[in-house]
């Protein structure tokens, strides 16, 4: 399974820029355009250096990623989402609705994410194929799409998001979907199977949710945006500056997929198949991130699974556990952020940032969000500090009327937190969102009923 994925990331980075770009680059050219990207962003915000990113292959190393619990909180004290900038305390959930939420949606936009285009493109969403599979058993009608972005301003760039959409055939009334940030492979493209001998491992997500009598879609990230710092002059990042440069606060990827999430939230807003009511987010590890970003800043999102997004995801991060903020920051992840990120890893510290993990989460409430995460092989996401961050961020669900996971106590592998509105589980497995799915859908069924 790791290869498989590791094969299609790749896959993506190189397609998605050579879509961009029109030849094919190879990854020494791809390291050099990012390298010089990352250090024209350096330039822009004044830093000489970066401080060094941990090392989550090799425990010797210097700079060896720290799994020590010890040592993972040297910045403890976490800004206050119920704090307002001028310091008045918020009380009532209009204040949080009217002026607090607003606060930390602007401090996301500058320091973290990046900020949204004032006049972002209309995408024009076209069905392209329309046909019938079984899946289970089931007869599903599948949808193939494009949705293709007006680059009337900016003609030399061009954005053609892809996705795939499938619902029951015989459903008798609109159903709900769970879209996913995942790969759609070109027809004829080799992908690689996993090693001789393995085992079947259950019915697949699709199964899972068809059999619900839900559907399933799937967004192809880099067909919004790169995954790499040599693409940030082109997707839709780039065509909305015109090819140019970014400014430090300027939109990351992680913004931007979330941005291409909820014009395909648009595209189900007018199929007579699909409730758009009851449209859920998943993505696992950088696409968990994106699923995150997703559900903070589109309300129309009704529900949340956020798998093993680590860093940059709903980890906090002002722990130092697996991946940290400067692996973020350095030159092979930067893109996902805006440029201003980056100073966090530089002449500032972790703590000065004005905001983290936990406000992220706080601004999905009041709706439902499934953290999950695996336990062996999956340290580098520190699943410590998302059930942290999620501790954290109840007392804005409480304020709007939910309830959080009801104990502040981190469980063992295989317990489930799914009382409330903000969900946490993390199952024996590795690097996966697989064995997290029965439960995520199980959690799921309480608000599509």
């Amino acid at each position: 399974m790791k290869k498989v994925l590791r094969f299609l990331i790749a896959f993506s980075l190189i397609s998605s820029f050579v879509a961009a770009q029109g030849s094919r680059p190879n990854m020494d050219s791809l390291r050099a355009l990012t390298t010089k990207d990352h250090k024209k962003m350096l330039e822009l915000l004044k830093i000489d250096s970066l401080r060094q990113g941990a090392n989550g292959s090799n425990p010797n190393a210097p700079n060896a990623a720290n799994y020590d619990e010890s040592k993972a909180n040297p910045f403890p004290e976490l800004p206050n989402p119920l704090i307002m900038n001028g310091g008045k305390s918020v009380i009532k959930a209009k204040q949080w609705w009217d002026k607090r939420r607003a606060e930390i949606v602007e401090d996301f936009d500058r320091e973290v994410y990046g900020r949204l285009p004032l006049n972002t493109p209309d995408v024009k969403w076209i069905v392209k194929e329309e046909k019938i599979d079984t899946i289970g058993g089931i007869l599903v009608k599948t949808k193939k799409l494009i949705g293709h972005v007006d680059n009337s301003v900016f003609p030399k760039i061009n954005v053609d998001i892809t996705m795939n959409v499938s619902t029951p055939k015989n459903a008798k009334v609109p159903v709900p979907v769970i879209m996913e940030f995942g790969f759609i492979v070109p027809p004829g493209a080799r992908v690689p199977q996993g090693p001789p001998g393995t085992a079947p491992q259950g019915p697949s997500w699709q199964q899972q949710l068809i059999e619900k009598g839900w559907g399933f879609a799937v967004i192809s990230p880099s067909s919004i945006q790169a995954d790499n710092g040599a693409g940030l002059t082109s997707g839709i990042i780039g065509l909305v500056n015109k090819g140019e440069n970014r400014k430090t606060d300027d939109w990351g990827a992680l913004r931007a997929w979330a941005w291409g999430a909820s014009r395909a939230l648009d595209y189900f807003e007018t199929d007579k198949d699909i409730d758009a009511k009851k449209i859920g987010i998943e993505g696992h590890s950088r696409y968990g991130k994106a699923a995150a970003v997703t559900m903070a800043y589109d309300q129309r999102f009704a529900i949340a699974y956020i798998s093993s997004s680590g860093e940059g995801g709903v980890k906090l991060h002002r722990r130092n556990a697996g991946e940290i903020v400067e692996n973020v920051a350095g030159s092979s992840e930067y893109h996902w952020m805006a440029g201003n990120f980056i100073k966090y890893a530089g002449p500032l510290q972790w703590s000065d940032l004005p905001v983290d993990a936990h406000e992220l989460i706080a601004l999905c409430a009041p709706r439902p969000v499934f953290i999950g995460c695996g336990e062996k092989g999956d340290g580098w996401v520190d699943a410590r500090g998302m059930f942290m961050a999620a501790v954290a961020a109840e007392p804005v669900y409480a304020l709007v009327g939910k309830k959080g996971m009801g104990t502040s106590t981190f469980p063992s592998a295989e317990t489930s937190l799914l009382d409330g509105e903000i969900g946490f589980r993390q199952h024996k497995s590795g690097h996966t969102p697989a064995p997290n799915w029965p439960y995520f859908i199980q959690y799921a069924e309480r608000y599509f009923k």
